[in-house]
């Protein structure tokens, strides 16, 4: 897909972000000429989602692929403006070109992958499930969760709540709005199970010690990459594939997601 970028493009202003008019794009320019002509690269972002993209204390956001965001814009010779979007959202907002890029913990999937680029894979990971500690033997299998009395709760529109749908047909499933206090719902035993991706399991256990436990399951329940989605342009592709290559091998990723771990 390749859309004209207009003058007149203007998104909603959020307290992370100021906005910027695109100028209109000359027929046969790539995404990655307008971006360079604009002087500005748009991130999409949940920033609900730790350690990969979240507001600190003060509201600003951070994270490991907000880090990577900065960095991947000042390799392109631009600046980078974040622009507020949601899980149930994104997808439309991507597709009325709201930003460039989006990422922030996003997995790789077909539906996606049919309107945009992914970058190459920064995370390879599987869905699992975290519990009360306590209740953490309990759910170590999709048919021990997969029961009439089990509470199962899931953030909306995006993959945790799409493998809850089709896993899970006896438990009930709650739809909690705000990814960032989910978790306490399962504390406030309000919920008994969310699953999710591993590294956010980790983090949340690692927030949440003794309170809550990563399920100790045989194996992930699935498998999955998260990569970052890029409008369709083969030269913002190649560039974006070129940078976080080396930032993968240079070992500047990991840095950045062990920062953000913490």
């Amino acid at each position: 897909m390749r859309a004209f970028l207009t003058a007149a493009a203007m998104l909603v202003t959020t307290a992370t972000a100021t906005i910027t008019a695109v100028p209109t794009a000359w027929a046969g320019d790539s995404v990655l000429q307008a971006i360079r002509q604009a002087g500005v690269v748009r991130v999409g972002t949940t920033g609900d989602y730790k350690p990969f993209s979240y507001k600190g204390a003060d509201g600003a956001l951070v994270g490991a692929d907000i880090e990577m965001a900065k960095e991947l814009a000042s390799t392109l010779g631009v600046r980078v403006e974040f622009v507020q979007t949601s899980w149930k959202t994104l997808m439309d907002d991507f597709k009325a070109e709201k930003f460039d890029i989006a990422l922030g913990g996003i997995t790789v999937n077909p539906d996606r992958a049919a309107v945009g680029d992914f970058s190459v894979p920064n995370v390879s990971d599987g869905k699992r499930p975290i519990a009360r500690c306590a209740d953490k033997e309990k759910f170590t299998t999709v048919e021990k969760i997969d029961q009439p009395t089990t509470r199962v709760v899931v953030n909306p529109g995006g993959t945790n709540e799409k493998f809850a749908r089709a896993n899970f047909t006896k438990a009930p499933i709650e739809v909690w709005p705000d990814n960032k206090t989910i978790h306490a719902q399962i504390a406030a035993d309000k919920a008994d199970v969310m699953v999710t991706d591993g590294i956010e399991v980790d983090m949340q256990a690692k927030l949440n010690p003794g309170v809550l436990c990563a399920v100790p399951v045989a194996a992930p329940f699935t498998h999955f990459e998260n990569a970052y989605l890029l409008r369709k342009d083969p030269e913002l592709k190649q560039a974006v594939d070129a940078w976080m290559t080396k930032a993968l091998s240079s070992g500047l990723w990991k840095a950045k997601l062990d920062a953000a771990m913490q």
